[in-house]
């Protein structure tokens, strides 16, 4: 379990940053998936159930000014940053996992 600070820049205007802090980084990549999800369902609400695939995600992480973790390391006290590239590594292994798990 890694502490994890997420910071969201959805919109060029700064006054859209935010960051929130999780407990690990599993949390913090669901809240990811979970910010698209509530997306959905703002922007289609006459849908009764939301569905999704993973490139519909990324696109959504992509078309942010800037999306990125810090991932707290314990072994130096310090957190180390990690790029949109890298919050879209960490969801497809979490999505291919799951899918395996279904299996």
């Amino acid at each position: 379990m890694s502490r994890t600070i997420l910071l969201v820049h959805p919109k060029k205007n700064p006054r859209t940053r935010t960051y929130t802090e999780y407990n690990s980084t599993q949390k913090c990549l669901d809240a990811v998936c979970k910010i698209y999800e509530e997306h959905l369902k703002r922007s289609m609400p006459e849908l009764p159930t939301i569905t999704y695939d993973i490139i519909q995600l990324f696109d959504f992480i992509d078309s942010f000014v800037d999306i990125s973790c810090l991932v707290y390391k314990k072994s130096t006290g310090s957190y180390v940053p990690h790029s949109k590239e890298w919050i879209k590594d960490k969801i497809y292994e979490q999505f291919r996992q799951s899918a395996l798990n279904i299996k």
